[in-house]
């Protein structure tokens, strides 16, 4: 294993149960509900949407799609946040958006992740070299934060929910 890594501290928050999130923002966590038998399903056109003319043959709907099946790979381990801020605009990551965290795979670089920094919660690109780990913006004049004792990863943002109206 190189030193350098073997020195780092440990970011990753995964043996760290949700509920402490209740903890560390009561007033923003709500209670999460699961698979049930009111999922909805939505029918799948299944097929491509081209950005021209549409195929006439693509003029079917073949099967549905629940969108928690979807979107969330891993339910016991992931968790919805809701993004305050324009610090990830450059990523296509908006204000408002709601993020799907999963706390099950290693944060990997260049991976989004929903980090602790203090008491914030910051959502972030995650930046490994052999020399040093930091949580990066995308947006032009936003500060590198190095990783450092303190600093945890709560999870990996798995996919990004945007309205569009």
């Amino acid at each position: 294993m190189n030193d350098e890594k073997s020195k780092r501290p440990s970011l990753v928050a995964r043996d760290r149960p949700l509920s402490e999130l209740a903890r560390l923002a009561p007033d923003r966590v709500s209670a999460a509900r699961g698979p049930a038998a009111g999922d909805t399903h939505v029918s799948w056109f299944d097929g491509s949407v081209a950005a021209g003319f549409p195929s006439p043959a693509d003029d079917y709907l073949e099967r549905s799609l629940n969108l928690n099946d979807f979107l969330i790979q891993h339910p016991d381990t992931s968790f919805f946040v809701r993004v305050a801020g324009d610090a990830m605009a450059g990523a296509g990551i908006f204000d408002g958006d709601l993020l799907i965290v999963d706390r099950l795979p290693p944060p990997r670089h260049n991976d989004v992740v929903v980090a602790v920094v203090g008491d914030e919660f910051l959502v972030r690109r995650l930046h490994l070299s052999p020399a040093h780990a930091c949580l990066r913006a995308a947006q032009a004049g936003c500060v590198d934060l190095p990783v450092e004792t303190g600093v945890e990863i709560w999870g990996v943002v798995s996919a990004v929910v945007r309205s569009l109206r």
